[in-house]
């Protein structure tokens, strides 16, 4: 028999892996699959294109239809520049406090979730326990459709998806969606004292930023669609978080670029949203090119989060209301996975521990009490997968 490892003692093991998205998470999918192995349970890798990364998913538990998918990522923020006061990369407790990249956002849920493997086949469920673990979910979620694709196409159906996105346990059965560019600009240099002979991409993409906040205030003061008055804000929002270009003070400025991403309300076609984006910066770049052909705008399409939409009578979402005895309508302004597996048909829903305010920051951490009550969360599971 393999040693019986405690949801404490696994976050351990997932949160001494610096699995930060810029690096492989390679280290951490080996251990989780030995893991698996240990109890019999055979896992799939889904591998990125360099081969660098790799997304897991398995079945613990007959291979029969009506099961439910456990999903998390693997992929955590960076800690460079924060103020931590203990190794980000070692679980201490203190104050009723698990402290550590990840505990939160979202290594927690990952432990609790490989906890309850042992437990499901002990227990001999009915119907399984399904893991599914992705990478890149930091980077805009690019990891998890081509595992959620390969899901689909290689395992029984589940019934439900709960993604276990810190949600305090609550359900969760709506988020926005999100659609993410980097938007690069080309201009002309000239001196600057002559600067109506050149083109200034700092200036010109200016102009598209601009747009955004036309763009955030339109849809303010537009009227508030039944199912967009859950969410805060009420309506869809455009934003630009980073920008850089240029190379001095006299010269106008040859490049410049930024992101600019949409969270979309559920009930709108993100792809308006995008055509709308693509006639604006065709309009900026036709005036551009009037002063110098080379210059223009390139949108760069870096990823796609689909909104998830509140289901009716889903099967995620009364599994979750039945296990927790959550009777509210919950829904986030941040995107998830969940979004995605709905776009492949699963019923899904949000639920796991801890608080969305602690991710991404520095002395991250997961109260103790949210991670017990996750524990229990995953032995009244496995008690309904076993009827």
């Amino acid at each position: 028999m393999p040693i019986r490892l405690t949801p404490r003692q696994i976050l351990d093991r997932l949160v001494a892996f610096p699995s930060v998205s810029r690096d492989s998470n390679l280290p951490l999918i080996d251990w989780v699959e030995a893991y698996l192995a240990d109890w019999g349970v055979p896992a799939t890798r889904v591998y990125n294109e360099d081969g660098t990364k790799a997304a897991l998913y398995a079945n613990a538990g007959p291979a029969v239809p009506g099961g439910v998918v456990l999903s998390g990522h693997s992929d955590v923020v960076p800690v460079d520049g924060q103020a931590w006061t203990s190794d980000p990369w070692t679980v201490v407790e203190r104050d009723g406090k698990l402290f550590g990249r990840g505990t939160c956002d979202m290594k927690g849920f990952v432990a609790l979730a490989l906890a309850a493997v042992p437990l499901a086949l002990e227990r001999g469920v009915k119907r399984p326990v399904q893991i599914a673990i992705s990478y890149d979910e930091e980077l805009g979620c690019t990891g998890a459709p081509p595992m959620i694709a390969a899901m689909a196409a290689g395992l029984p159906r589940a019934a439900a998806v709960v993604v276990g996105e810190p949600s305090m346990m609550r359900m969760v059965n709506g988020h926005k969606g999100g659609h993410g560019f980097r938007v690069h600009v080309t201009g002309h240099e000239v001196h600057s004292s002559i600067l109506h002979t050149g083109v200034n991409a700092i200036m010109e993409g200016a102009r598209l930023i601009d747009w955004t906040n036309r763009v955030n205030a339109e849809n303010r003061a537009r009227p508030v669609t039944t199912l967009a008055a859950l969410f805060d804000p009420p309506w869809t929002t455009a934003h630009v978080g980073t920008i850089r270009g240029g190379t001095a003070e006299n010269i106008t400025a040859k490049t410049c670029d930024f992101g600019l991403g949409f969270r979309c309300v559920p009930g709108e076609d993100p792809l308006d949203w995008v055509a709308r984006l693509r006639a604006e910066a065709d309009r900026i770049a036709t005036g551009m090119r009037a002063i110098h052909p080379e210059a223009g705008i390139e949108l760069e399409e870096v990823f796609y989060v689909p909104p998830l939409v509140p289901e009716s009578e889903g099967a995620a979402e009364a599994l979750v209301r039945r296990l927790t005895g959550d009777n509210a309508t919950g829904v986030v302004s941040y995107g998830t996975e969940a979004g995605q597996f709905q776009a492949e048909g699963y019923s899904a829903v949000v639920c796991g521990p801890g608080d969305i305010a602690q991710a991404h920051q520095p002395d991250e951490w997961l109260s103790v009490a949210q991670f017990e009550a996750g524990w229990r969360f995953m032995q009244a599971l496995v008690e309904d997968l076993a009827r």
